[in-house]
Order: structure tokens, then sequence, then C-alpha cells
């Protein structure tokens, strides 16, 4: 179809007249005059009219479709022609006055020139303007590209959008919502608008029951882009006119538009949200162009949303695998942190034993008994309580005090040993408890009153003999429920060691032991008070060095963590200004400083520390930081870096000067380090975190082999999910047959007769092969699923005891089961269900279950004792050595840990037989017989044989196979 435009319309851009008008003025002033062109190629079509009658724009639209010139009627002046590119053109004029025939003859000649150059010029005028239009666009593109990748929250990202938008086309009102399709619910991302009021919520979302008129709804439902007034819209979809009440509702049914233009976004040909501009003032104001523009821009703000999203999904992960490493590394501290402790405890109960054999008298069993005390918790003023052989007194045969020197015996009164006497339980009472003891007349305290006391029953025979207690005259110093346990716990060994003691030394004259006891306690009351005047100078050097101590380490005077913390607090900041400062963190601790503290003491240890602290100090700048944070753990903190590499160097030279040997209690020692380096990074938010990854960086240094650096970096992140995947293969495979019982014969040392077997847990890996528990035990306990896990093999193994077999099967129990109060009913019916004779059956279980929950552990144990299955006391000597307990339990026998067997061949064999000595007469006192764990060599098994152990199991006599072994002969073949 053509156009007919105006002069205005058709004049080029740089004349504001139309071709016409110029075709008159330049030719034939006055005449009335039309121009019609018309390009099949390009569409390119127009009519250019000034004052020309109907008949010449007839004529002009024949000459276009074929008529020749010379048809023109009356005086009117004709032409057509086709340009270069296949325009088609023609001009009509009517003169307003005659002629001339020069003119005539030339007029077509000249008016070709020139409304083919007016053509031309407005065909490129039309390209540079397109040109234009396209720069802007590509330009807006590349913005709202560079937006979805940058930092910026969702909506100061979509203000943005807005802006680059706005900068096309008029779009001052401009919202974008998100839309479900299956819900049929959207939500409104992005709301900008000059009349409506309504602020807009990402996370509120509406539906056809909120706004039943609502246009944008409607648009969605629709799928494809809606222009026009918001009435013409309506008639379009059919929708019927707002009610009065609605019209103040919120987006969809706001104010009325004189021009709406709304676009769908598309994802995978589903609509999923739309793009929506309006104006309440300019009708007309959007055309085929802006709607085509929103439409093509639409896409890609949803590409923009799609990105912007994608980036917060991954960040979140991110922090989510972050902080399940967190919790597996602290989990890791306090699992070793309880090894240690329990180690220590270990090394105190065996002392403890060994002391009743080797102390030369009852007060240097009782000194002893104190330092074993005092390396667990505070016992700088303890005593030891014993009632008379008539029961009328209290005798004090061990004290140590700060305060009341002696203790003189006295007839039981209402003191707090009398009270823990009386009532056979632990008493832990600070100052309050005491003075309501005193105030309800059950107890009172006899000479110096003190902050904290603890004590503790000593049994014989299930009756109270005595009272071991621990006192504190400092409020800084309290004792805790963990302390009464453990002290406890000790007590019941002390009792034993202590009646073996007493009666041992029953042998020795009175008179003499009297004279030892007076010649012993004078001395320990001489050190006594040597070591309390020592203490008051120390104290008031702690007095004057407390505001010293409190940013120093107290040891090597280096800052401390506060001071550290709050350097790096202040970093920082400083980083978080000047996004090109760098600094890092580096995490030191010292590789076997526990062995240096365990053989040469803890003095030299602090010295080596001092050293280590001095060492590290020469190898780094002025301004960097060097603290303790304690223990044998140090951290630097060095700032200015150009990048990672400096960091590596410094840690490379500060490994370098501690690895130099040194002197220490005058033995040449080679000290090493493991250390981890944290670089700042904008995700930190203070500094304990990046103190965190420092330490788990240290960690993985450790692991690799010591004396070496680590970076903290993604990969440690991966680890977590690794333990992911392996969690989900152990879930499966609880639900297929990947675990099996493997069975490892258990003989007569003597004979070599095979007396029964251990059924041991395997797991068969769909991809890594068969795996032993440490490969996955520690994995299973923490998410819970061992428990599901045994219990798979306890059916394997009641199933092949119902087959027939000779001897027993032991099967081991972990605390977890004893905790459970059903546990022993649910392993009866399984033997029931499988028709298993229970006599073939034992429990191994550890000193721990037995500890837990002692009443209930015996009730358990007694149900399953009157069914014919009989408990073992598994990995013996490694825990806590309940030997206190072991008469009031059904423990059919001991098995001897691996570790004390291994030890039998080399350098610790008399340690390893002096400790399974005692175990056998221990055990040998309440009828338990021994089993020995880990034998591999003929040596160990006839070193055992001596010692008293009577069975046996290990290597040497079998490897741990799906098939038993019932023979010697194949015992020996195996």
């Amino acid at each position: 179809m053509m156009n007919v435009h105006t002069s205005e319309e058709m004049a080029p851009l740089t004349d504001a007249r139309s071709l016409a008008d110029r075709l008159q003025r330049e030719l034939l002033p006055g005449a009335r005059l039309v121009m019609a062109w018309r390009a099949d190629g390009n569409g390119d079509s127009g009519l250019s009219v000034l004052d020309a009658s109907a008949e010449a724009i007839a004529f002009a639209r024949r000459l276009l479709d074929g008529a020749l010139p010379n048809e023109a009627p009356g005086s009117t002046l004709a032409t057509a022609w086709a340009m270069a590119d296949g325009t088609r053109v023609a001009v009509v004029a009517e003169p307003a006055t005659p002629v001339a025939d020069s003119l005539r003859a030339d007029w077509p000649r000249l008016v070709r020139g020139m409304a083919t150059a007016c053509l031309q010029l407005r065909r490129a005028q039309e390209r540079m303007v397109a040109l234009r239009k396209s720069e802007q666009l590509q330009q807006a593109l590349y913005e709202i590209g560079d937006l979805a990748g940058s930092d910026l929250d969702m909506p100061d990202m979509l203000r943005r959008i807005h802006a680059i938008v706005d900068g096309l086309m008029y779009a001052k009102n401009f919202y974008i919502v998100l839309y479900d399709d299956v819900r049929d619910r959207m939500n409104f991302l992005y709301f900008a608008d000059e009349r409506d009021p309504f602020v807009a919520d990402p996370d509120v979302e509406f539906g056809a029951d909120d706004m039943p008129d609502s246009i944008t709804l409607a648009l969605l439902r629709h799928g494809e882009p809606l222009q026009g007034t918001t009435d013409d819209i309506r008639q379009q979809l059919g929708m019927s006119a707002p009610q009065a009440a609605a019209l103040a509702d919120p987006p969809g049914t706001g104010p009325e538009s004189e021009d709406w233009l709304g676009v769908p976004m598309r994802r995978d040909d589903r609509v999923c949200g739309a793009v929506v501009v309006q104006s309440y003032d300019r009708p007309n104001c959007f055309g085929e162009e802006e709607r085509a523009l929103l439409l093509f821009v639409a896409q890609h703000i949803l590409t923009a949303l799609d990105r912007h999203r994608a980036r917060e999904e991954l960040e979140r992960r991110v922090e989510e695998r972050t902080r399940a490493l967190q919790q597996s590394n602290r989990d890791l501290q306090a699992e070793i942190v309880e090894r240690q402790r329990a180690e220590r405890l270990q090394r105190a109960l065996f002392r403890i034993a060994e002391l009743s054999i080797t102390a030369e008298s009852l007060e240097r069993f009782y000194a002893h008994v104190h330092d074993v005390v005092g390396e667990l918790l505070y016992a700088r003023n303890f005593y030891i309580a014993l009632l008379s052989e008539d029961g009328g007194f209290l005798e004090f045969p061990y004290s140590i005090d700060e305060r009341d020197i002696a203790r003189p015996a006295r007839k039981l009164s209402s003191g707090l040993t009398e009270y823990v006497i009386a009532n056979g339980r632990p008493l832990l009472a600070d100052r309050a408890r005491i003075d309501a003891l005193g105030v309800q007349g059950l107890a009172r305290s006899m000479g110096a009153l003190a902050f904290c006391w603890l004590g503790v029953p000593l049994y014989r025979d299930d009756n109270v003999v005595g009272v071991i207690a621990v006192q504190s005259y400092s409020p800084a110093i309290m004792f805790t429920v963990r302390d009464q346990e453990l002290l406890t716990f000790v007590a019941h060994h002390i009792s034993i060691a202590l009646a073996r003691k007493q009666a041992q030394d029953r042998l020795v004259s009175a008179h003499a032991e009297l004279e030892q006891r007076v010649e012993v306690r004078t001395r320990e009351l001489a050190a006594t008070n040597a070591e309390l005047l020592q203490q008051i100078g120390e104290r008031l050097r702690a007095e004057q060095q407390l505001t010293h101590q409190a940013r120093h380490d107290a040891l090597t005077g280096l800052p401390n963590r506060n001071q550290l913390l709050d350097r790096l607090a202040a970093a920082i900041a400083t980083a978080r200004q000047d996004p090109s400062r760098l600094f890092a963190v580096l995490f030191l601790d010292l590789d076997r400083f526990k062995l240096v503290n365990d053989s040469v003491g803890h003095s030299a240890g602090d010295e080596l520390l001092v050293e280590a602290g001095q060492r590290i100090v020469s190898m780094v700048r002025a301004g960097d930081t060097v603290a303790r944070l304690g223990g044998d753990e140090f951290a630097i903190l060095i700032e200015g870096l150009e990048g990672q590499y400096m960091a590596e160097e410094l840690a490379r030279r500060i490994l370098g000067a501690l690895g130099q040997p040194c002197w220490i209690a005058g033995r040449e020692v080679f000290p090493s380090a493991s250390l981890g380096i944290a670089l700042w990074h904008a995700r930190y938010r203070n500094g304990m975190e990046l103190l965190r990854d420092a330490d788990a960086a240290m960690y993985r240094a450790k692991a690799a082999g010591r004396d070496r650096l680590a970076v903290f970096d993604e990969d440690m992140r991966e680890e977590a999910v690794k333990i992911l995947d392996l969690e989900a293969d152990l879930r499966r495979s609880i639900n297929g047959d990947g675990f099996v019982a493997y069975y490892q014969p258990i003989v007569q040392l003597d004979s070599g007769r095979v007396v029964g077997h251990e059924a041991l847990l395997r797991w068969r890996h769909e991809r890594r092969g068969l795996l032993i528990p440490p490969d996955f035990i520690g994995l299973g306990e923490d998410s819970g699923l061992i428990e599901a896990v045994d219990w798979v093999v306890y059916d394997q193994v009641a199933a092949r005891l119902a087959q027939g077999t000779d001897g027993y099967v032991s099967i081991n129990v972990s605390p977890r089961h004893f905790r459970s109060p059903e546990f022993a009913d649910r392993l009866l019916r399984l033997l029931a269900t499988h028709r298993a004779d229970p006599s073939q059956l034992r429990i191994e279980i550890t000193e721990v279950a037995l500890l837990d929950d002692v009443p209930r552990a015996l009730r358990m144990l007694r149900t399953l004792r009157s069914h014919g299955v009989v408990a073992q006391l598994d990995d013996f000597g490694t825990g806590y050595s309940a030997l206190s307990y072991l008469h009031r339990f059904p423990i059919e026998c001991l098995k001897i840990d691996q570790s004390f067997v291994a030890g039998l061949a080399g350098e610790t064999r008399p340690e390893s037989e002096a400790v399974i000595r005692a175990i056998q007469a221990l055990a040998g006192t309440l009828g338990i017989h021994t089993i020995g764990e880990g034998i591999e060599t003929a040596l160990q098994r006839d070193v055992l044989r001596e010692l008293g152990c009577s069975h046996g199991q290990g290597f040497l006599f079998g490897f741990p196979a799906e098939a038993m072994v019932q023979s010697p002969e194949r015992v020996a073949s195996h």
C-alpha cells in the first residue's frame, strides 16, 4: 500500500520541505505537482503531493504501473523512469501558466536528475538512522550481559536494566514479572511507575484470585505480545472491564494506560515471565518497531536473570560445602582431644596399677597417686581420708594443702568428707552449696573454707572405706562434672591398688612403718612449704605482668591470639577499602612436639617453644606479626604481598630456619613444623575464618608427611563432596549385599585347636573393591548408619550358626548399641528367627560400653547371659580398664589389644611384657581367661603362652575369610 506524505514528512532530514515542494520551487514555480515511487525489492514506496488534483495523482500511479507519459491530459507535464536500483519513479505537474517548449523538452531530464538525487539522499539518511539504532541496541545488550556477570544484588541489577531499556525507548513505567505456568502464579520481580504507588516484593505471588482483571496475567496466559490501550487489549482478549473497586488494586488493575505494550519471556518454549512498558499520557507511543525491540531485549533480560540466579546458587552451594568442611574439621579436633585425654587417662591407670606393686611404702604410693591425679586435673590441695579399723575415726594418711598444713585424725562428725562416706556418692560443691549444706545441718566445712570442693568415695568390696578429695581456694579455679567423673573413675582403680598395697604393708613392722611415715611426711611438708613460698613469689610477679600478658604470650613474649585477631581485623578493614591490598595468615604447628614433652619434660618443651618463636621472628619482616596461639601453634600475619608466591617463599624460609638442629635439655633436637597458608579473599568476614582455613591447610600439610606447607584451596572444600559420595554408597550397600562377614579363627595356644571365630565386617564396594572397617567406620558412626550395618552382619552370623558349626562365633558390639535398651531382646529374637543356638554366640564389647551406663549395661549382659550369650571385653588395655567393675559384670574373658602383642618383638618388649603380665594378674584374680589379639609370629605366641595367656588369634593362625576354619591342620595351612 502506498503512503501519502505531507511535505514535512517526505523532506530530507536536512530540509523541512517535501520532495514535491522542492521540485516545484526548482523547476515549475506555482505548479501543482505529485511525485510517486515504488521499489519492489526493499518495499520502499511513497507519494509526495503538492496541491495536485485527483486526476494527476491517479495518473502518477498509472505511470508506476506502466502507462506512457505522453498520455497525460491537456497541458499536464509527466515523466516516469527506473532508477539504477530498479525503483520506479513518476512525476506529474499541472503548470499554473503555459510552459515554453524548450522547458517542456528539458523538463523530464531535469526532473529525473533532481528527483533521483532527493530519493538517494532520503534513503541514505534512513540507513544512518537504522545504523544508529542498531548500535544503541547492541550496546544495550552488551551492558545487560555485563550486568548478569557482575556481583550486584538483584534490585540494583534490575534498576540498571530499566535504565538501559529507557535509553532505547519510552520506558518510564516499566516492570518485570516471573510466571509459573504450572501453578498459574506470578510475582513482580521489578516495578517502576510514575503513578502507581505499588511496591514490588519478589517473594509475594499473585494469582487469578488475587487479581481477577489483571492484563499482565492475561498476557502470560496468552503467550504473545500485546499492544494498545488497556481497553483495546481487554477487547482483544475478551476480558470484561474491571469493577470500580478493583481500580485501586495492585499492578495489573492499576491506572488505565493510553498505550500499553507487554511481551512474554520464554524458556524452552514455555512462558516464564513478561516485560511491560506503558504510557499514561502519550497515545500511540509504541509501534511495531518498539514491539520487536522489546521482545528482543526481553529474551536477553531473561538470560541475564538466569545467569545472575545461577551465580547466586553457585555461591550458596560453595558456602554450604564450606560449612560442612568446617564442621568436619571441628569434629576431627574434638576427636583428637578426646583421644589424647583417653591416652593420658590410660597411662595414669597403668601407672597406678604398677605403683601398687613397685612403690616402696604407702606414703610413696600416696605421693605418686597425687602426681598422677595432678596430671589429670587441678590437685594442688589434695588429701586421702580413710576410716579407721573400728569405723569410729577418720584418718588422713596423705594430705597436701596450701592452708591446712596438717590434717589430724578425728572422730566422725558432720564434715564434707563424712557426708560423702555416709551417702556413698561423689560430692561437687561450690561455696554456695557448702553454705547450703551447713544451713540444712547436713555437712559443714572442716578447716580452711574452700571455694570449690570435690570428693569421691573409695570402695572396698562394695563398702565405702574412705574419700579422695581435691579443693580450690581461688574462685578462678572451679571443678566441673567432668572432673568429678574422671576422679570417680580413677578412685575405683586407686581403691584396688590401695587395698593391694595395704595388704603388702601389713607385713612390715608397725613401728618401722610409723617412723617411715613421719620421715616422709616431714619431707613432704618441707617441700610443700617451699612450693608455697615459691608460689607466693610467682603470684606477685604474675600480678606485675598481668597487663602485659593480656595481649602477649607468657612463655615466648609474642603477641597472643587476642592481639592477632585485632591486627587481622585492621588488615581486613584496610583490604576492603583498597582491594589491591593482599595479605595472608600462616598457621604453624610443631611436629611431634608431644614427643619432646614426654621424653625430656615440659620445661624442655618450653625451651623449644621459645627457640621456635625466636627463629620465626628472625625470618619475617619488621611489619609482620608473629603470635603464639597456644601449645605448639603459632600464627604469622604478613601484609603488603604482591602475590601468593611471597607468602610461600616466607613459609619456606621459616620451615628452613625451624629445621636447623638445636640443643634442648642437653639433647640435640631436630625440630620441624607443618605450615598452612590462607590468603585474603573478600569472602572472609573476620579473622577467625582466616585462622580456620589456615589451620585446615596446616593439617593437610601434616597429613602429607609433616615438615612442609600447604595453601588452602578449593580441593579442601571438594573433600567434603567425596565424603558425601561415600555416605551415599554406604546407604545403598545396606539395602543390597555389599556387607559380608569374614571369620578369623580363635585357637588354644597350647594345642592349636580352633575353639571359635570372630566375625569381622567387610564391605564389597562396587568401585573400590573390598574395604576394611577403618576405611568407612568413622563415616558410618558420624552418619548414624553403623548400627544398620552391624545388624546386617549379625543376621549373617545368626544364619551361619543355624547351619551348624564347631565352637562359637563372636560379634563386635559398639557402645552405640548398648545405649539402646532393646538391643538384648532384638539380638535374641534374631537368633530365634534363624533357630541358632545362643550358647554359640559371644559379644565383644569395649570398656567404654560398660561405663557409659553401668546399671543398664549390667541388666543387658545378665539378660544375654541367662540365654547363653556371654560377653568378652575387647581391646583391653586401650580404654579405661575398669577392673573395679569386672567382678560385677558377667565377662567371660579379656582380649589383650594387638598393640601390646605387637610390642613383644623389638625394643618395646619389656614394657609390653609388663603390661600383659599386669593384665594377666588382674584378670586371674577374677577368674577371667585372656585372648591375645594380632598374633603374627611364633615368637609372639610363645611369649604370650609363657605369660599365662591361654588363647589367641591373628594372621599366624589364619586370615579373615568368608569360610570358617574347623581344624588345627587347616589353621596351620591357612
